[in-house]
């Protein structure tokens, strides 16, 4: 199905990583103008820069939590494909160590505030802005939250709060705001469970933590970054999703709060590959 993305502008906010580079790739196919926000990635975009140089890709280095970096990146971004149809908010930051709250330090709690909600922050403010100025009646924004934002995550407090607020109060705030710049505009979340990304892997290396994951799953299935892009993408497009607002999607494979499977009924099939 065509989903209308053809020469659509998208901006899209950590695009060398793995969920990042998915939606990069689906967007790419289907004739979209993309420009991508990256920070400290730089050998991942040369070689990105390489594989999309006959596509209307473009990189531009940006620290998401200085507000005179993300106001240039927009601006950067607008002057090279014009009015931004599409934000997708999908830097974000976690902390690979269980810390418990007793145990975090002020400074890891505040990084992550920084990157994963004050970063989206200016971000939409300026996407909001960029509508403002450049007048239509369709826009998308997608933001990225987890299933940490819904059923919590015992030593990872910042991440979780983080997530939470996106999902919630502000996909719930946003959707209402930016029908002011867009009548038809549009904000959904996308909230992954667990994904083979490289922030997941030095996890997922672990089989005692695959065998816990798997346990809440029914379908037994660590996800990939394409089946999140893959709703990513869907919520972009005006003709497929014109009338989703305000959702957030789990795309975690039925994951529950719970144990669905006795330890040793999981199939850890997913190690193998």
């Amino acid at each position: 199905m065509d989903l209308e993305l053809n020469n659509k502008h998208f901006v899209v906010t950590g695009g060398t990583g793995g969920i990042g580079e998915a939606i990069l790739s689906l967007l790419s196919k289907e004739g979209a103008r993309i420009n991508v926000q990256y920070f400290t990635n730089v050998g991942k975009v040369k070689e990105l820069e390489t594989l999309y140089k006959d596509h209307s890709v473009n990189f531009i280095q940006c620290d998401l939590r200085q507000e005179e970096e993300v106001k240039k990146f927009f601006e950067k971004s607008v002057k090279h494909f014009g009015r931004i149809d599409g934000l997708i908010a999908n830097a974000g930051i976690w902390a690979e160590e269980y810390t418990l709250t007793s145990e975090m330090s002020l400074k890891q709690w505040e990084n992550t505030i920084q990157v994963n909600l004050t970063g989206v922050f200016l971000c939409v403010k300026e996407f909001f802005i960029n509508l403002k100025n450049h007048p239509g009646n369709n826009a998308s924004l997608v933001l990225i939250g987890s299933t940490a934002g819904m059923f919590g995550e015992a030593g990872q407090a910042d991440y979780s709060a983080t997530k939470s607020a996106l999902m919630y109060g502000l996909t719930k705030t946003w959707k209402n705001e930016i029908v002011s710049f867009a009548q038809l505009g549009r904000v959904n979340t996308v909230a992954p469970g667990w994904v083979s990304t490289p922030m997941a892997e030095k996890s997922l290396k672990d089989k005692q933590v695959v065998r816990k994951i798997l346990q809440t799953i029914p379908i037994q299935k660590i996800a990939k970054p394409l089946d999140v892009a893959f709703s990513v993408v869907f919520l972009l497009s005006d003709k497929a999703a014109g009338h989703i607002n305000g959702e957030t999607i789990m795309v975690h494979g039925g994951m529950e709060g719970r144990v669905l499977y006795d330890k040793n009924q999981t199939k850890l099939d997913f190690i193998k590959e």
